[in-house]
């Protein structure tokens, strides 16, 4: 991220502050007009349920899709080579494909027949039990802020560098614009908003992919070069291929360190993780049909594709500029792989490439699409934090009946305020883990339950009950003591047990406590609503009638 703004703020400041106003003029029209038609909760909460379908998938992608996706993985791809393409595949056809079609179709539906307007809401009145509500509401302001955090980190440090403002300022600036529009629009403003942002998204990744096979002599040269570059793995990078990699168009070897990294991290958590994320899953809410959501599964394939997919096929091919190109013994980048250019940080791959190999009109547009990616995400965090804890949870304890605007941009407010203070706390470096994490827990905690609440009539509230909690608990228990990336880096193992992971033997130091977190989360599930009492069969019906 640092290159990036370092090469961000070598554009002339004046040409690219204007075109950053002008676009900052568009957001606050589209915010306005979600503010004009907001008059009731289920406007702000679920923008009315009537949607248009390209907004509704534009906005999906957009809240999916933040800056970690475009620089980070977009660098991991850099190291790891296509391999992460898989993960392209995954999003299309998990986080698209079978969250829209098995997913979509019926949380639209029963959550109309339900009543319910957030996606605590939705699981509390699908299981009968308010007490749940509150559970998931708590789960998702507790984890939430952190992955809002470190997306505000990123734009606040581009907007230091690029207009040249105090960092304390600029995190301040950067949480206020996004506030305004969701504090004021709701959900109506936020989509609008992201549609926007999608489309900026599509072009400047698309844009990128483009500039790049035109670097490179075209895109068979491209992936030619690359792939007779497999050799210098070994030679130029010997801790890499003694962990496994192969090649920048080769899978690393199974059941290497970089193979597990690859697979369970990667492609599994993040590739499922995108299914139980509350901020998305809301969204199949705000269409009025399954016309809608028919309709909206090519438009987010295509943006998925278009968007990581660019990313990630860039992040590979820049071994091949990098490697081909001398720009001289003293930038240090003669004759070099993308790791080796980027000091040891992969972060930096994505921004040198487009710094050192493309012309400045790129780097406008990829100014863009980094604000985009990164406002788009935290406008749909801040909104799923801010309705957890004013709309699920305060009105629950509190017991008021009342719907009150009032209340739930209150505790939007709280929510952005949160986001704000972890940000100005946490440490550099902690884009790509508190990602992880987020994914993680939520598909562990939230996945079983919304399954069951989708799909089996007999599930219960206290099978839903047992199965969060203990999602949530093996996650925190697997980062804590198991996981080497994170055990290591807390050291509450070392602190506790002498030594920085509790089994050492391969692979388990390696696989990401998603891989055991949601299997032992979905077996609580089951065995325990197999001994629970039953939910009553009219309240069953009445969720699994067609409307």
């Amino acid at each position: 991220m640092s290159e990036f703004i370092f090469a961000a703020s070598s554009m002339h400041t004046p040409v690219l502050g204007a075109l950053i106003l002008f676009y900052i003029a568009a957001i606050g029209f589209l915010g306005w007009r979600g503010w004009k038609k907001t008059t009731n909760q289920r406007d702000y909460l679920l923008a009315g349920r009537e949607v248009h379908p390209f907004v509704m998938a534009m906005s999906y992608g957009a809240a999916f899709i933040s800056t970690s996706a475009l620089v980070g993985f977009g660098g991991i791809a850099g190291q790891f080579g296509l391999g992460l393409l898989w993960l392209v595949f995954m999003n299309i056809f998990i986080g698209i494909f079978v969250a829209f079609v098995f997913f979509g179709y019926r949380t639209r539906r029963m959550g109309k027949v339900l009543n319910a307007n957030t996606f605590p809401e939705f699981i509390g009145k699908r299981f009968r039990s308010s007490n749940l509500k509150i559970l998931v509401s708590l789960i998702i302001f507790g984890f939430v802020p952190l992955y809002s955090s470190v997306v505000l980190i990123g734009g606040a440090r581009f907007l230091e560098e690029v207009m040249m403002i105090d960092y304390s300022w600029s995190l301040a600036i950067f949480a206020a614009v996004v506030a305004v529009y969701v504090i004021f629009g709701g959900l109506k403003g936020v989509m609008y908003v992201d549609a926007l942002m999608g489309s900026v998204m599509i072009g400047g990744m698309l844009l990128l992919l483009v500039m790049c096979f035109v670097k490179l002599g075209g895109v068979s040269s491209a992936f030619q070069a690359l792939t007779g570059m497999a050799p210098l793995v070994k030679e130029r990078l010997p801790d890499a291929y003694a962990l496994g990699h192969r090649g920048w168009t080769v899978m690393p070897e199974t059941n290497s360190v970089w193979w597990w990294t690859l697979v369970s991290s990667l492609m599994l958590g993040v590739g499922i993780g995108a299914l139980a994320q509350p901020q998305l899953a809301v969204r199949f809410m705000t269409v009025k049909s399954s016309r809608e959501l028919n309709r909206a599964v090519l438009v987010g394939g295509v943006f998925i594709l278009f968007t990581v997919g660019s990313a990630y096929t860039v992040g590979a091919l820049s071994n091949v500029f990098f490697y081909r190109t001398d720009l001289g013994i003293a930038s240090g980048f003669k004759q070099l792989l993308a790791i080796e250019a980027a000091g040891g940080n992969p972060d930096k791959i994505i921004p040198m490439f487009i710094r050192e190999a493309l012309p400045p009109v790129v780097l406008y547009l990829f100014s863009l699409t980094m604000l985009s990616a990164a406002m788009s995400t935290m406008s749909s965090l801040f909104h799923v934090t801010g309705s957890s804890l004013g709309h699920d949870f305060f009105r629950t304890v509190t017991n008021t009946r009342r719907d009150s605007l009032l209340v739930t941009r209150l505790g939007v407010i709280f929510g952005i305020m949160i986001s704000l203070v972890v940000a100005i706390l946490l440490p550099p470096g902690v884009v790509a883990r508190g990602t992880a994490i987020f994914f993680g827990v939520c598909a562990s905690a939230f996945l079983p339950t919304y399954v069951a609440a989708l799909y089996w009539k007999k599930a219960t509230p206290a099978g839903a009950w047992a199965s969060i909690i203990t999602g949530v608990a093996v996650s925190l228990a697997g980062l804590c003591f198991l996981h080497h990336k994170e055990a290591a880096g807390l050291g509450i193992c070392q602190l506790i047990f002498g030594k920085s992971v509790l089994i050492s033997s391969h692979p388990w130091p390696y696989v990401d406590p998603f891989i055991y977190s949601l299997p032992v989360s979905l077996a609580v599930l089951v065995i325990v609503s197999c001994f629970t009492q039953q939910l009553p069969q009219h309240h069953v019906k009445k969720c699994f009638r067609k409307n």
